[in-house]
């Protein structure tokens, strides 16, 4: 049998809105397993995430981080994902790494804010104009059709460069303002230090933090979390793991009771009032890769 090899132009047969819903089916299935490893060889990581979701199957998303690439003009990150059937273990799939991990970074984002934010939401700032960042212009385009975007990046010039591949996306020079101006606020940054004040937040808002992944990341303060209803994709992957949420967690900023539910508990995943501001941290764990790789492989069958 010939194992599909997947590419990243396969993705011209995928679309955001049914990403989302599979995601929502994948989280009716039992909790997933799910694994990490890490090897290294300094300055070079070698990242295994493995997920096992009874009844949709299994997946291996190995990324291997060479630091030195970029000087000879090569990606940092590469890998793939493999995808094995949940009825007798056989490899179904390889899956390009950039492809899965591309609409599972800002599917997960998208999910959560069709639940979490306002219907009529037309504002829509992005924080971080990197790859991450216009992956989320995409997302978000379909999930919010009639929504304007504005785009605000600690270099302006970047700012600037994914403005001008979008005909009526504005850059913002001043933070502050541009978050009180949003409906929704999604940011994608590599910060350690909070760039979201609580302070500039409003009601009625949503705030989607993706950027950090490390226990010493931070993309909003102290008072963000307070103000917000804190919802995330997975405790499994963000309560022990991430600075977001681990954190203000152990200072006692917030506690545990605070976080209000995860993509499983799908009754008490949403706004509860126009005024809510909702906060969403976008973990982003191998079982997302899973039932992601699984939609992408379904679109590509149904494709050919």
């Amino acid at each position: 049998m010939t194992i599909p090899i997947i590419p990243f132009t396969a993705e011209a047969h995928l679309d955001w809105r049914a990403l989302t819903q599979a995601l929502t089916r994948g989280h009716t299935l039992p909790r997933a397993e799910i694994a990490d490893t890490f090897l290294y060889r300094t300055p070079d990581t070698l990242l295994n995430r493995a997920a096992w979701i009874d009844g949709l199957g299994v997946a291996v998303k190995s990324a291997t981080i060479f630091p030195g690439n970029a000087q000879a003009g090569k990606p940092v990150v590469n890998g793939g994902v493999t995808l094995y059937s949940d009825r007798d273990g056989m490899l179904e799939a390889i899956v390009d790494f950039h492809l899965v991990t591309k609409w599972k970074t800002a599917g997960d984002s998208l999910c959560a804010a069709l639940r979490l934010a306002r219907p009529d939401s037309r504002r829509i700032l992005i924080v971080g104009a990197g790859t991450v960042g216009r992956s989320l212009r995409e997302a978000y385009a379909s999930g919010f059709p009639d929504a304007e975007f504005t785009i605000w990046n600690r270099s302006r010039a970047g700012a600037e460069a994914l403005a001008a591949d979008w005909p009526g996306m504005t850059v913002a020079d001043d933070l502050a303002q541009a978050v009180s101006q949003a409906d929704i606020i999604t940011c994608a940054t590599m910060s350690t230090e909070p760039v979201i004040k609580g302070d500039w937040l409003r009601p009625g808002q949503h705030l989607d933090l993706i950027g950090a992944y490390r226990p010493d990341m931070r993309e909003a303060d102290d008072t963000a979390l307070r103000r917000a209803r804190i919802f995330v994709d997975s405790y499994d992957t963000t309560v022990g793991h991430i600075g977001e949420i681990k954190d203000p967690l152990a200072r006692g900023v917030i506690a545990r009771q605070d976080i209000l539910a995860d993509y499983y508990e799908a009754g008490k995943f949403a706004r509860s009032s126009d005024d809510d501001i909702t906060l969403f941290k976008n973990g982003g764990g191998a079982h997302l890769d899973l039932m992601t790789s699984r939609y992408i492989l379904d679109a590509w069958r149904a494709a050919q």
